[in-house]
């Protein structure tokens, strides 16, 4: 006689058929949510295929360029330190190129046939912040075709102004040399922001605004210079002082890192 077994046979195909209803059902889940992200956004669809682009330009083997072909210099400082004043005179004794990140953008939304500049338009009119990988895309642009007319010393100012974006920098384009970071008390540039606003025009050249930037800068910049001031890659300049003052201390630490 034949003894039956009383263990049912495995369920394979049912077990299957859980785990590829599972499967589905996450994947609808992932492209409900991307679709969902996408509509709150409120953009148009030619403003979605734009920042995809913009993340393209992330993807690349390394850093752009040597640090034995270009030296880059961060200027980090508080809204009114004088970080331009400085970077002015830098450019006409050393020959560096002065690059600014808020006039690299503003150009590039001007410029006609541009790739990006109905996507920079509609952010900063949104009041939000663009994409990094477009402004590095920008940066990187800017060093590679000064690089090729000879020039090989960069200030870059007002930028980095959050860690992901000093990382970034560093990881596909090049190492920083050091950041000159402009020290100055709150209320001495509240004074000079103030004094500019008779003059300048400015929207934002009044007490809220300026405060506003003042927390801004400590809450988002503060944590990058720290981060390279870890690395002893920060050097500090006291900026209540005379202009040219301030300038001596920017050309002894430019001697001290051999930058001539």
């Amino acid at each position: 006689m034949r003894m039956q077994s009383t263990v049912p046979p495995p369920q394979r195909s049912n077990v299957n058929v859980k785990k590829w209803g599972l499967l589905v059902l996450g994947a609808l889940a992932v492209g409900t949510t991307i679709y969902s992200v996408s509509n709150e956004k409120g953009e148009p669809k030619e403003f979605l295929e734009a920042e995809k682009r913009a993340g393209k330009q992330e993807k690349q083997a390394g850093p752009a360029f040597s640090e034995d072909q270009v030296s880059v210099i961060f200027v980090l400082g508080g809204p009114g330190a004088g970080k331009g004043t400085q970077c002015a005179k830098l450019v006409n004794d050393y020959k560096f190129v002065h690059l600014s990140a808020g006039d690299l953008l503003r150009a590039e939304q001007n410029r006609e046939g541009s790739e990006f500049g109905e996507l920079i338009k509609h952010y900063i009119k949104e009041g939000l912040i663009v994409p990094q990988e477009i402004t590095l895309s920008l940066l990187q642009k800017a060093i590679k075709e000064n690089y090729e007319k000879n020039y090989t010393k960069f200030l870059v100012d007002g930028f980095p102004r959050k860690m992901d974006q000093a990382l970034s920098f560093e990881k596909q384009i090049v190492p920083s040399k050091f950041t000159l970071f402009f020290e100055c008390p709150e209320q001495v540039m509240l004074e000079r922001l103030l004094e500019r606003g008779k003059t300048s025009g400015r929207a934002d050249d009044n007490i809220e605004s300026i405060k506003k930037r003042f927390r801004t800068f400590e809450e988002t910049s503060m944590p990058v210079v720290r981060y390279f001031d870890s690395q002893d890659k920060v050097v500090k300049v006291r900026c209540d002082h005379p202009v040219e003052d301030v300038y001596n201390q920017v050309k002894q630490a430019l001697t001290a890192k051999n930058i001539k």
